[in-house]
């Protein structure tokens, strides 16, 4: 079965992560980030119930709490676009229609908004019937909770029965997926990506900098980078296809008087299964380039430059 894409949500060009607020971005540092990202044009944030549990000390649902507590004081919950995600707290696990229920309540009392625009199956759940959980999220589409539904981290194969499914019962759709998604990690672009054509399932990849890897501070042989992520990311520079990868965003980069990291959100924008990418910011320095990313726009030779440099391989 082939559709249109049936989302009806605008997410922008950039979406906002949300994982660093309560993790390496405090309350009022957090509220600076969200106004320059608003006032910059940003129109979606994304978040999870789970963020960040796992900071010693955290619980989860530290980030919805600044999102709410922030959107409360500006009053302009009308101008963006909210998503979180029901499956991976541990004291909220799994996708039984009963924890789905408890779940988006939680939710919606962090935000501080009676409805989500969107509300992601963080992972799917293999011990719960896919028509009991599709059938849970559909009601709350139906009471007005949620606007539209997503799934992460799914399979082609159950992303497929999940439409089946949906179709037959006359249930809401998934709409959006979010998968690990970037110049530097590429699997999804196999057998994923294509079945989220088929479907008119849009994408919003998550890990889009790869842990800051494609904002180019991290370098053979450069100084170290204090950040939480720093391990991970360097972990790209064994890879010999990764650090040319650097050097053609350096050329492209100049070529648009931007930096390496909006090149590469900017990529990622421009294939064509992606609705917006997401990425997060943990100052004001970062929005600004996260939202400068949304003013380049790379030509079909630059686009197909960078997508042979680490083509999957066969």
């Amino acid at each position: 079965m082939t559709h249109q894409t049936r989302t009806r949500l605008d997410l922008g060009p950039v979406v906002l992560g949300g994982n660093v607020f309560g993790w390496t971005t405090d309350r009022d540092e957090g509220f600076r980030v969200l106004d320059a990202f608003v006032d910059g044009g940003g129109r979606a944030i994304d978040t999870a119930d789970v963020y960040p549990a796992w900071v010693p000390g955290n619980s989860g649902g530290e980030s919805e709490a600044i999102i709410g507590e922030w959107l409360a004081s500006r009053g302009n919950r009308d101008r963006v676009e909210i998503a979180t995600k029901v499956y991976s707290l541990a004291t909220r696990p799994g996708l039984s229609p009963a924890n789905i229920r408890a779940a988006v309540e939680d939710s919606l009392r962090r935000l501080r908004t009676d409805h989500l625009d969107l509300y992601y199956a963080h992972r799917d759940d293999a011990d719960v019937p896919q028509e009991e959980y599709l059938a849970a999220f559909d009601a709350l589409v139906r009471e007005g909770k949620v606007r539209e539904l997503g799934a992460s981290n799914f399979s082609a194969d159950r992303l497929v029965s999940a439409a089946k499914i949906a179709e037959a019962e006359g249930l809401t759709p998934f709409t959006v997926a979010q998968d690990r998604w970037s110049l530097v990690e590429r699997a999804v672009e196999a057998e994923l990506v294509p079945t989220l054509r088929e479907l008119g399932i849009v994408e919003a990849p998550y890990h889009s900098l790869a842990a800051g890897f494609l904002t180019g501070k991290y370098r053979a042989g450069g100084a170290p980078v204090d950040s939480p992520r720093a391990g991970k990311a360097a972990t790209y520079l064994d890879d010999p296809r990764n650090v040319e990868l650097l050097s053609l965003l350096d050329d492209v980069a100049a070529a648009h008087a931007t930096s390496v990291a909006a090149v590469a959100l900017a990529w990622l924008r421009q294939q064509d299964a992606v609705a917006a990418p997401i990425a997060s910011g943990r100052n004001v320095e970062q929005v600004a380039t996260l939202l400068e990313s949304a003013r380049v726009e790379l030509d079909a030779d630059e686009l197909a430059r960078l997508s042979e440099a680490t083509a999957p391989r066969g």
